[in-house]
């Protein structure tokens, strides 16, 4: 703090040193001249002057006043060659009045408002309560009158039932007299008892209400207490004073008329020509000078907005961050506290910005971005749904593989399909239709391979009926529990056909007991599974299984539609080298005819052809035939949904936007991926990588297969298919096969001479499998050869301490017996002492009497020197071990 001497603040005030120590001794502070002076004594001296004329001690102004004065120059031209000069003055005053003094002013009104309504709420209190209380003394009174009456009552029906019982002892003989007394102490004594039951009961109760009377009160106080802080916060707030706004806007508006006449006087002495062309922009500055009031149009809110956020599948953040009414880096730094690191143009799925909404307290609304496509499906000619006619059932045959499912079929539809499938197993789905004597079947023929799961799926989803093969010799396997789990997902009924009847060992007994266990009851055990033994070789039980499905299908009373637009399921598709994208179809309700036009999941097309399972050419195709269809613009994924529809463009508008979907939600879903697994892929280090180029017939095989390597995967070396689709192999797999460091495998398949030409050029490997077995057994052996090695120590040789020598030159030598295998020289040593390692090295020196040795053998003395170690102790051993790398496999 700064201080002054009392001499320098005379001379800064302008008054002499005897008058300033004058008014310090009468402001209560004794100073003499050099004497320094505080900035606390200065304030306390200027309090005593202000309040010794007058003042209220030191205090601001409460209002303060500015006036201004501008002066300015005007020529004006007074005729040709003349001008004139005119001084104006713009004289402008402002007052402004403190807040404080306004604030206080409406504080004391809002006080004394105040004061008033406490002083009405309690006369009204005042009167309520007079009121409750005369009430209440109107019904004690009632109450007291009402009692003495009772009383009274009371009294007399006690006196003559005394009387009563007094005629009535008298008329008792002594021994009833003393039962009638015990009887009667007995009910005073339980009378007693029950009132105090009662008195204790009542002041429970009693203790119950005042306790929650005690609570409601707090509660209400509690309550009252926050309305009345509300309410007093509220008046608190800060207020804006509009005081001054009026005068201000009429100097405004006279200075604005002034300005005005200014122009219009000068703008009179132009010519007109000069008029009309100035009027326009006068009129512009007229409007632009307008000021405006000193109030902006945004109010703040005075609580945060809940909107409602659409969203669609798929989003990006910049657009959500719009939709939500806020900065897009808001967005990004709440997904950073969950954990997501994203940027402004990223794709987020719709799960993941309904979380990032909620969080930021918004409301979440899901809309269906596929208007067109539901559109399109809603202008189906469905007109003739009325036509339901009887189809025939739709029949899957599912079971454990080499089972028999495939030559049971073969023998219903007299074909050798068995002998043309690679391996003898069936790898892709078939779908056939039967006329037999009692009607039309159609079957769809499934994989029994573990790798076929979704294949099993979409036949058990796709059917009527299942069919469940089981071999009598081989009983339940692993794939026969999951087509039960299946059909029973599907909710289709399940007649089992015990296959191979003919062989000497079948044991149908032992299948029924199996299945018995995984709730497949037989009907001849009371439950309602039809089992058929049936021999796939001889034909026997193949009749009664045909009238078993046809039976069960009567009950079912399966109807469809028979004469509208077709709709159906993909069960196939491949791409056929000459014919293009081929797609079988089963078709489920309506009738598909060629020339229709078909949406199929991301694909569409007109039907250019049509054939049924055995190649032959065909013009249209009801419900339950299962047909082959050409014409589409791709591959559609098996299990895609078939719609025939009317307008090609719509179609194709449908197709378009159902890709580019799918393209958002993937790449949505591998940003996701990458993103969570980039710190864990640090922390991991290099993980080897096994890069596949896979290649297939069919799209089913093609998806049993990847999910079968992906499980291959381990920590150490994991499979990455970088491109995979359904045809031959191409010069593009070729080059991206070259440029990834992959292999290339074709499945059923065959590369092209430019694809070959490329692979021979680049190295690339190539390898052809028609056998999902072998194929996955291959892989699982490069993935093998690509694990780090694993190495082991051995021990070779085992020397025992004998004796110990000392050499000036060279220290301790061990004199040693070798006693297990071989010690040598090169290897690394362990020196033990009482089987304790206490020393691991390398020798320095192995001698065999003078001569240096590489090894010596078991049996055979010799002279050992530790490199680095002269601590060798007689009874010591020394451990002689080599490194050895052990191959590891999957």
């Amino acid at each position: 703090m700064e201080e002054v001497t009392l001499d320098k603040l005379a001379n800064d005030v302008g008054t002499t040193v005897d008058r300033l120590v004058q008014q310090f001794a009468e402001a209560g502070m004794k100073k003499q001249p050099g004497d320094r002076v505080t900035e606390d004594e200065k304030q306390a001296l200027l309090t005593h002057l202000n309040k010794s004329h007058g003042g209220n001690g030191p205090s601001e102004p409460a209002k303060m006043t500015l006036k201004r004065k501008e002066k300015s120059t005007l020529s004006i031209g007074g005729g040709p060659g003349r001008s004139k000069s005119v001084q104006v003055e713009v004289r402008k005053k402002r007052t402004y009045v403190k807040r404080s003094a306004l604030e206080e002013q409406q504080k004391a009104d809002q006080e004394k408002a105040e004061q008033e309504r406490l002083a009405a709420q309690a006369k009204r209190q005042e009167e309520e309560a007079k009121a409750a209380a005369e009430a209440k003394a109107k019904a004690d009174a009632k109450a007291a009158e009402e009692k003495v009456k009772q009383e009274a009552a009371r009294k007399e029906k006690e006196k003559a039932k005394a009387k009563a019982e007094a005629e009535k002892r008298a008329a008792m003989t002594p021994e009833e007299r003393k039962k009638a007394d015990e009887a009667k102490a007995e009910a005073e004594k339980l009378r007693k008892a029950q009132e105090e039951e009662a008195r204790k009961k009542a002041e429970a109760e009693a203790a119950r209400q005042a306790e929650e009377a005690r609570k409601l009160a707090e509660e209400n106080e509690a309550r009252w207490q926050e309305e009345e802080a509300k309410r007093k916060q509220a008046e608190q707030e800060e207020v804006h004073f509009t005081t001054s706004q009026t005068a201000q806007a009429a100097e405004d508006e006279q200075d604005e008329g002034e300005e005005r006449r200014a122009r219009r006087n000068k703008t009179k002495r132009r010519g007109k020509d000069d008029e009309r062309d100035e009027a326009p922009r006068r009129e512009k500055r007229r409007k632009g000078s307008k000021r405006s009031t000193l109030q902006h149009g945004f109010n703040k809110p005075a609580a945060p907005v809940e909107r409602d956020v659409k969203l669609g599948e798929t989003i990006t953040v910049g657009e959500l961050a719009n939709r939500m009414a806020v900065k897009a880096g808001e967005v990004i730094k709440t997904m950073m506290k969950m954990g997501e690191m994203v940027t402004i143009n990223q794709v987020l799925d719709q799960e993941t910005a309904s979380l990032v909404v909620e969080e930021m307290g918004h409301k979440v609304v899901l809309v269906s971005e596929n208007a067109l496509e539901q559109e399109i499906l809603a202008d189906r000619d469905e007109a003739a749904n009325q036509n339901q006619v009887s189809r025939a059932p739709v029949v899957t045959v599912m079971g454990h593989v080499d089972h028999g499912k495939t030559s049971l079929l073969d023998y219903i539809r007299k074909a050798k399909v068995a002998k043309g499938e690679a391996g003898g197993i069936t790898q892709h789905i078939g779908a056939y239709h039967v006329e037999t004597d009692q009607g039309m079947i159609t079957f769809l023929d499934t994989p029994g391979h573990a790798a076929f799961t979704s294949m099993r799926a979409r036949g058990a989803s796709a059917t009527d009926i299942v069919i469940l093969v089981v071999a009598a010799d081989d009983g339940v396997m692993p794939q026969t529990l999951e087509a039960i789990q299946h059909a029973k997902a599907a909710g289709v009924p399940v007649v089992v056909a015990i296959n191979k009847m003919d062989k000497p060992e079948a044991d149908p007994d032992r299948v029924k007991n199996e299945l018995a266990q995984r709730d497949v009851i037989p009907e001849e055990w009371g439950g309602d599974v039809m089992f058929v033994p049936v021999s796939a070789h001889s034909g026997d039980g193949i009749e009664q299984l045909l009238e078993s499905i046809l039976l069960q299908a009567e009950v079912l009373d399966l109807k469809a539609n028979a004469s509208g637009m077709a709709k159906g399921i993909v069960i196939e598709s491949r791409l056929d080298k000459g014919r293009g994208p081929v797609a079988s179809i089963l078709v489920q309700e309506g009738t598909l005819r060629q020339g229709d036009i078909v949406l199929c999941g991301l694909e569409y097309g007109r039907i250019r052809a049509m054939r049924d399972e055995n190649g032959q050419e065909i013009k249209e195709a009801g419900p339950s035939i299962p047909v082959e269809i050409l014409g589409l613009s791709g591959v559609p994924q098996a299990g895609d949904e078939a719609t025939a529809v009317k307008d090609e463009r719509k179609a194709r508008e449908v197709a378009n936007y159902r890709q580019g979907k799918y393209r958002e939600v993937k790449l949505a879903k591998q940003q996701k991926a990458k993103l969570e697994n980039m710190f864990a892929n640090m922390q991991e280090g290099d993980v080897q990588e096994l890069n596949i180029v896979l290649k297939s017939d069919v799209q089913g095989s093609l998806e049993a297969i990847s999910d079968s390597l992906m499980k291959l995967s381990t920590d150490e070396v994991k499979v990455n298919i970088i491109g995979s689709g359904v045809g031959g192999i191409t010069e593009t797999d070729a080059s991206l096969a070259s440029a990834s460091n992959a292999i290339v495998v074709g499945f059923n398949v065959r590369a092209d001479a430019s694809a070959k030409r490329l692979i021979e050029q680049d190295a690339v490997d190539l390898r052809y499998y028609s056998v999902i077995y072998d194929l996955i057994d291959e892989v699982k052996a490069a993935m093998g050869g690509m694990l780090a090695p694993e190495f082991k120590q051995q021990i070779i040789g085992l020397a025992e301490v004998r004796d110990v020598f000392k050499s000036p030159k060279i220290g301790a030598i061990a004199g040693c017996m070798v006693t297990e295998g071989v010690v040598k020289r090169s290897a690394p040593i362990r020196v033990l002492r009482d089987n304790v390692v206490i020393f691991e090295g390398e020798l320095d020196s192995l001698r065999r009497f003078k001569d240096d040795v590489q090894e010596v053998r078991n049996g055979m003395e010799c002279g050992i020197g530790v490199k680095n170690y002269n601590d060798v102790k007689v009874g010591d051993q020394i451990e002689v071990f080599e490194t050895v790398q052990v191959e590891r496999s999957l």
